[in-house]
């Protein structure tokens, strides 16, 4: 009877008959079963039924004190409840019999309305209009609020309207909102959402806006809130679509929790009800045309998707099929694969699809994507560049790219991608992906840059972590690694805990230990190699500033300017046709007025360099700009020597292609190279040890841990 007990035990959350609770225990032999049966249902032919109470289980024939074994010793009663519930099928099982496990996914508002339009078979499913409803979730602390407010303004740039003009906000109850209003309103949110609606046949909207503002009402039916929002319409691309921003808290100024279900699938579904009612179902026709165009496109289609699954088990595929419009799209379409290299065929109509097929037209349908970016870029900034002169930039070849800036923009808008467009100096305009991030504000004029591949690799700091860290039981620390290395410093030991936690923050899998040490992994090095990888897929380039001025600016310029550092290089960039013959053209301009500042000389058809012509230069501009900050800020200037600096770090200025960073006294102030670390400091004191290749920073006026080198 006791083992009866234990059994009722595990499966009592909820009344059931023995055979019901037999049925959860499909492992027991039939003679197990057999002498549960006799122990727990009594006479025969009599199902008992029994009843589970929080501290006692009541038989209607026979009470029992209940087993409890070591409550509280081990796992909470609590838990003890939650396990016997999920052993007895408490939770929901899916159609495959599997009990599904938590994950979220019905957290916050709108979880029983996304489930009923997730299952839904509405208009037999092809013939619903498509609208595709791309959802962010935002954090705004940190740089998250800065980050918003540039996406806002460049929701609101020029040429995004059917007019060519420049994009208006709207609200829910006026046509044209504020968008700085939106902004000091949700200062204090913990996050935004980002909403990007398109609808399919979005073409057939002579305006968006009714029908962002229906969809939004039903939103906020399902969500049982009213929401605070903003949106903007979008023509400039061969699909209208609609960027809308919501704030994320409801009616009661509470953090607002939209449940995952409702939005991978509500969303969506909310947006195709209202655009079916508007155009009504698709019809025959409007289907087949949408499936003929994908005969020929260089792109993943979904004809393409059903060849994958129309696959035999001898890996060919055949266009028969029952229905005969299905049969002749197949045909077509594999007739176009194996013109483009991607399918084979071996004998009576069956094909052998390319192993890579998908990922390789989800790359052609990319590229096509850029150079079609590209085209309407250039098209109007730059009308001679032919399309054969494009070229997408490739950062694993390794290569560094010089050149003009000709345009910036998001090549996801919906995930804040960058690119740019860089006219280089070997004579073609190149498609430069710039990833995540929050980079510098957008270039109105054109300026010169250097792109600069970043590449995956373990650094020597990294190997020198793990080599301390198997030495001393896989634990790094301060003291180990001065112990370790008896040469090295404090600040050098503290530059390694800084990269730790860069890939603590990024989710480098390194773990930090309450008394400060770290555990390494014996694998660190593959965990950094991984760690690296994640980084240069966010941003794989990192963008140099050669000149904030233009080619015709610099020739006449008295500063150093980019054309100079290219007159005096040991290894200049080489120059062909486009931008490369302008740079040579600039450079002749250059040395001219160079002679004629008695700077340079000319010696027949060879022009020779003053040796402190670079340091005049630079002296020229710097006591320029002192000059005009001394008259601004009421302070004398003072030029910088010796080994250190001290004083209040005011702000930066641009002092020709060089950033300075500008540090008052009490009475004078000085200009010395700027570093990124310092914008963390501004109206702070910090103290600098000028060293060979820079300056090492601290902030505040206490000695502490270095932040720049």
């Amino acid at each position: 009877m006791a083992s009866a007990r234990r059994f009722l035990w595990r499966h009592a959350q909820e009344s059931a008959s023995i055979s019901r609770l037999l049925a959860h225990e499909p492992s027991f032999s039939a003679a197990r079963r057999r002498d549960r049966l006799e122990a727990l249902e009594g006479p025969p032919g009599h199902a008992l039924i029994w009843r589970f109470h929080p501290r006692e289980c009541v038989m209607a024939e026979d009470d029992f004190e209940l087993w409890l074994g070591r409550i509280g010793k081990d796992r909470p009663f609590a838990h003890q409840l939650r396990k016997a519930a999920n052993l007895a099928g408490g939770a929901r099982r899916s159609s495959g019999g599997r009990a599904r496990r938590f994950d979220g996914s019905r957290i916050g508002r709108g979880a029983g309305m996304g489930r009923v339009l997730g299952s839904s078979d509405r208009f037999a499913g092809f013939r619903s209009r498509r609208v595709i409803v791309k959802a962010r979730f935002v954090k705004l602390a940190g740089k998250g609020a800065s980050a918003a407010v540039a996406h806002l303004r460049y929701l609101q740039r020029d040429g995004t309207t059917r007019e060519g003009e420049r994009g208006s906000l709207y609200a829910a109850d006026r046509d044209v909102a504020d968008g700085k209003e939106f902004v000091e309103r949700g200062a204090g949110d913990r996050h935004q959402f980002r909403f990007i609606v398109a609808p399919e046949d979005g073409a057939q909207y002579d305006d968006l806006k009714p029908l962002v503002r229906r969809w939004m009402k039903q939103v906020e039916q399902d969500l049982g809130t009213k929401l605070d929002w903003v949106a903007v319409d979008h023509f400039n691309t061969g699909h209208p679509h609609s960027h809308v921003l919501v704030r994320g808290v409801d009616d009661r100024g509470k953090d607002l929790i939209i449940a995952r279900e409702y939005i991978s699938r509500g969303l969506a579904e909310r947006a195709a009800e209202l655009v079916n009612l508007d155009l009504g179902p698709r019809t025959d026709r409007e289907i087949f045309e949408a499936r003929q165009r994908e005969i020929t496109q260089e792109r993943f289609t979904g004809i393409d998707r059903k060849l994958l699954l129309a696959q035999g088990e001898d890996g060919l595929v055949s266009p028969v099929h029952r229905d005969s419009v299905e049969q002749s799209l197949r045909a077509a379409r594999l007739g176009t694969l194996a013109r483009m290299g991607l399918a084979t065929q071996e004998g009576r109509g069956r094909y052998r699809l390319a192993d890579d097929l998908e990922e390789t037209l989800r790359a052609m349908g990319r590229r096509g994507d850029i150079i079609a970016t590209m085209h309407a870029q250039l098209e109007e900034r730059a009308p001679e560049v032919p399309p054969q002169d494009y070229a997408i930039y490739d950062p694993s070849e390794g290569k560094p790219l010089v050149g003009r800036v000709v345009a910036r923009g998001l090549a996801d808008e919906h995930n804040d991608r960058h690119y740019m467009i860089v006219a280089a100096t070997d004579g073609r305009s190149h498609y430069v992906e710039l990833g995540t991030g929050s980079p510098p504000e957008m270039i109105d004029h054109p300026r010169i840059v250097r792109v600069n591949p970043l590449v995956p690799a373990v650094r020597q700091a990294d190997r020198t972590i793990a080599e301390i860290a198997a030495t001393n039981g896989g634990i790094y620390s301060i003291d180990n690694h001065l112990r370790h290395d008896r040469s090295a410093t404090q600040r050098f030991a503290e530059a390694h805990v800084r990269r730790l936690e860069a890939m603590r923050r990024g989710r480098g899998e390194v773990e930090r230990l309450p008394d400060g040490s770290w555990k390494v992994a014996p694998d660190h090095l593959d965990r950094v190699l991984k760690f690296e990888r994640q980084a240069v897929a966010a941003r794989p380039v990192e963008i140099e500033t050669l000149s904030g001025l233009r080619l015709d600016q610099m020739t006449r310029h008295d500063g150093v300017t980019w054309l100079d550092e290219q007159n005096v290089a040991k290894d200049p960039e080489p120059l062909e046709r486009g931008f490369g013959a302008e740079v040579r053209r600039a450079l002749a301009l250059r040395r001219q007025w160079l002679v004629e500042q008695g700077l340079a000389w000319r010696d027949g058809d060879i022009i020779h360099f003053r040796s402190g012509m670079m340091n005049e230069l630079r002296q020229r501009e710097l006591r320029q700009v002192a000059g005009q900050l001394s008259k601004e800020l009421g302070l004398g200037y003072v030029e910088h020597q010796g080994s250190s600096v001290e004083g209040t770090y005011c702000r930066a200025v641009q002092v020709g292609s060089a950033k300075y960073a500008v540090i008052e006294k009490s009475r004078e102030f000085t200009l010395v190279p700027w570093r990124p670390v310092l914008e963390r400091a501004i109206g702070k004191e910090v103290a600098g040890v000028v060293r060979e290749g820079g300056i090492s920073w601290t902030i505040g006026r206490s000695r502490g841990p270095t932040i720049g080198m």
